[in-house]
């Protein structure tokens, strides 16, 4: 029988650490309609994480930088509550259609864009989505200013009662749970082997035979989509699709979450997500500190301060700097991913 060698070592205990990881966090979501815990924030919290889940997937594996990824998540949500709400269709034909538009715009972007790399990427990919939404802030279809509002939930496969919240919370919580188990194993394949081998060193990779241009529009596209699945989950969560979710300051809100949890990690934007949502739940309704009051216009501020100070202090973020500290402390552990 052949020895295992250090490298498959490894990863079967990256995988096992992986699956503890994941059933640890299932079921800590679970239980969250019977902790008191408000539902709705966490259903936000989680369309939030596979949105930074797919960016990482493009940033942190790919080594690509986009500015304009609101647009996967806003289109797809225009269109998700379109189907629902002007066609009548079931909700998961509408988040289907939905995340499938996202994917069609991914695959148009992506190659316009995987032309260049670097700073020039990130600004076509930003010109691009700034055109997006002036775009669906001028169609009849959007509604403009307005958005899409009442949408709605309807009924799961015709089973499931979605106006209720707790379906509602177990159908987001699979729908998660089912996009970040995929996108752990997109990165965990050959296919996210050769996309960090061009990540760490294009040319070499290159010379080795991987077409680079192609994993990067594959990636790019894998990002839009769950990008796509993403918002169009959150139009039926939240009944409502708007030009929030296509603004710039979304695109740049996704980096942030990916920053702060740990980019290149699999758990970071998750823990991102839930902490910048976080953030912005608790000062939305502003904050007392003596005789001072902070108010919810101030929340752009302190995330942008939290922005600077990860930079500064906290480059690998959360989850990165956690993993790095626990490397230190046990040099024989295998670093996770």
């Amino acid at each position: 029988m052949a020895t295992p060698t250090p490298v498959a070592m490894t990863a079967a205990a990256g995988a096992r650490r992986f699956a503890l990881g994941f059933v640890v966090l299932a079921g800590v979501l679970a239980l969250v309609p019977f902790a008191g815990i408000y539902p709705v924030f966490v259903m936000k919290a989680l369309c939030f994480a596979l949105f930074a889940c797919a960016f990482n997937l493009l940033l942190g594996y790919g080594g690509l930088l986009s500015f304009g990824h609101a647009m996967f998540l806003g289109t797809a949500g225009y269109v998700c509550a379109h189907a629902a709400k002007a066609w009548g269709w079931p909700p998961e034909a509408a988040i289907a259609v939905g995340t499938l538009s996202a994917m069609l715009l991914g695959a148009a972007v992506g190659v316009i864009a995987i032309r260049r790399q670097g700073i020039y990427f990130a600004m076509i990919t930003l010109a691009i989505a700034q055109m997006f939404y002036f775009f669906y802030l001028q169609t009849p279809f959007t509604h403009g200013e307005d958005g899409i509002q009442a949408v709605p939930r309807g009924r799961l496969f015709g089973l499931v009662d979605l106006t209720s919240t707790t379906a509602m919370y177990y159908t987001v919580l699979v729908i998660f749970l089912a996009g970040f188990a995929a996108i752990y194993r997109i990165v965990h394949s050959p296919f996210g082997a050769a996309l960090n081998a061009i990540r760490e060193n294009e040319p070499r990779a290159i010379s080795l035979g991987y077409d680079a241009d192609r994993y990067k529009l594959m990636a790019f596209v894998l990002s839009a989509t769950f990008a796509g699945l993403a918002g169009a989950t959150k139009a039926i969560v939240f009944e409502l699709a708007s030009l929030t979710d296509v603004h710039w300051t979304m695109s740049g809100e996704v980096v942030l979450m990916v920053l702060v949890g740990g980019m290149g990690t699999i758990f970071g934007p998750v823990v991102g997500a839930f902490v910048i949502v976080g953030i912005e739940s608790y000062l939305s309704a502003g904050l007392t500190l003596g005789s001072v009051v902070i108010g919810p216009e101030w929340v752009t501020v302190i995330t942008g301060v939290i922005f600077v100070a990860c930079v500064l202090a906290f480059r690998r973020g959360i989850v990165g700097e956690w993993l790095a500290w626990r490397q230190r402390r046990r040099p024989g552990t295998p670093p996770d991913t």
